[in-house]
């Protein structure tokens, strides 16, 4: 049985969840762990390339990045259905805080070898496909699921913020201090997150954790509730095709992308395209939670996905530069906005036996599934052209969401009519 996502009479008001004290301060350890995993990632990539001079490892470090997501994520969902999450959530920032540190001793001694920096990265992306089903499953259990599309929301802008300041500091901290004591630093930014856990009594799973081995079969029978719930399988379907064919590829394009639309300086351009997305998102998040509004429905999320991607396409096929940053920051809200309804409709749909897994899934289609975007937006592209290959990806995307829109469509009135 599912749980019903019809929206009371009266909106929450203006950012409800963060009226909850408690979760105002896991909105800010979350932000401030991003932050950190941002700041690591400036630094690393950049000491790695000078060492290294590989780009074929700086392309590794994005499928280390998300491989573990794609590999594990339904398994980490079942060590936060199993375990408490508090627990969990430190697990993930210790990975995190090890692998800082073994950046900074390699760093330091300078015996910084190539597979070091394999294995590391590895490690760095499996902190974070371990810290993203425990930390959703905290969100409902501190706010409930009167407030959840607003903690799902904040969160996720958090993160976005986290995104957008962490290069910035993580540049500004490799220029006042070396590497190795920028690391040391970064590592005292995950731990407000690490007290937060040690000082709240949630365990993220309300009133009890689920038995679970995180077996093949745990992961089997959340597909088969998930294939069950047309809800589920919908949002689940769409942020998996999202990921696949486009997801955050085009972020490493844009320094070809701000050449083609002929910025004059690279690194500004370069930047200015970057950071449009990002603010985007921000200012999508912030609004949307100002204004109340978007409440979560199947078919409204859809349709938001179809929109970004005509943002996505007129950013792909437009020639003149303040024309694409309008674009991508219209993107960024759209992201934001489709993405966390639709992880919110998970959450509320999920049944309480299968949350953790279903999460994990659900992590595993918007996340892991990048691992492949690369192909079809960047390997494409040296083919046929970056704007065909990201332009003919998004209208993949597109087409999917089509046809999930008149599934979830169908859903509702079917629903509405059984009512």
């Amino acid at each position: 049985m599912s749980t019903p996502t019809t929206s009371p009479a009266q909106a929450p008001p203006a950012f409800a969840a963060l009226r909850n004290r408690d979760f105002a301060l896991f909105f800010v350890g979350n932000m401030l762990s991003m932050m950190a995993d941002n700041i690591e990632h400036v630094i690393s990539y950049g000491i790695v390339y000078q060492s290294f001079r590989s780009e074929t490892l700086q392309g590794f470090a994005v499928i280390g990045h998300w491989l573990p997501a794609l590999t594990l994520s339904w398994y980490f969902g079942a060590l936060a259905d199993r375990f408490d999450c508090r627990r969990v959530m430190e697990w993930s920032q210790a990975l995190f805080i090890s692998v800082s540190l073994a950046w900074a001793l390699l760093f330091y001694t300078g015996r910084l070898e190539m597979w070091h920096s394999v294995i590391l990265l590895m490690l760095h992306g499996m902190a974070g496909a371990l810290w993203n089903p425990a930390r959703q499953l905290m969100i409902y259990d501190v706010v409930g699921p009167e407030t959840l599309q607003s903690g799902i929301r904040l969160l996720a802008t958090g993160r976005q913020l986290g995104i957008l300041f962490g290069p910035a500091v993580g540049g500004g901290a490799l220029l006042l201090l070396k590497p190795t004591l920028a690391l040391l630093v970064n590592t005292l930014i995950y731990l407000p997150l690490v007290i937060w856990c040690r000082l709240v009594p949630y365990t993220g799973h309300g009133s009890g954790r689920q038995s679970t081995k995180g077996t093949w079969a745990d992961a089997l029978s959340a597909l088969w509730g998930a294939s069950h719930n047309r809800v589920l399988l919908s949002m689940i379907l769409l942020v998996g095709f999202y990921a696949f064919f486009v997801g955050n590829a085009f972020q490493a394009l844009m320094p070809a992308f701000a050449l083609s639309l002929g910025a004059g300086d690279l690194s500004l351009g370069y930047a200015a395209l970057f950071a449009a997305n990002g603010a985007g998102a921000v200012t999508g998040g912030l609004l949307l939670e100002v204004r109340g509004l978007l409440r979560a429905r199947a078919s409204t999320a859809v349709v938001l996905a179809i929109l970004w991607c005509v943002a996505m396409i007129a950013f792909a096929t437009a020639s003149n530069y303040v024309l694409a940053l309008l674009f991508l920051f219209a993107a960024g809200i759209l992201n934001l906005a489709f993405l966390s309804m639709a992880q919110t409709l998970v959450q509320l749909e999920a049944p309480v036996n299968l949350r953790g897994r279903l999460i994990g899934l659900y992590n595993m289609a918007a996340q892991g599934l990048r691992t492949f975007s690369g192909m079809t937006v960047g390997f494409a592209g040296a083919y046929i052209g970056i704007n065909w290959s990201l332009g003919l990806s998004t209208l993949v995307v597109m087409a999917v969401a089509a046809v999930l829109f008149v599934i979830t469509a169908r859903g509702a009135k079917t629903a509405e009519a059984a009512g």
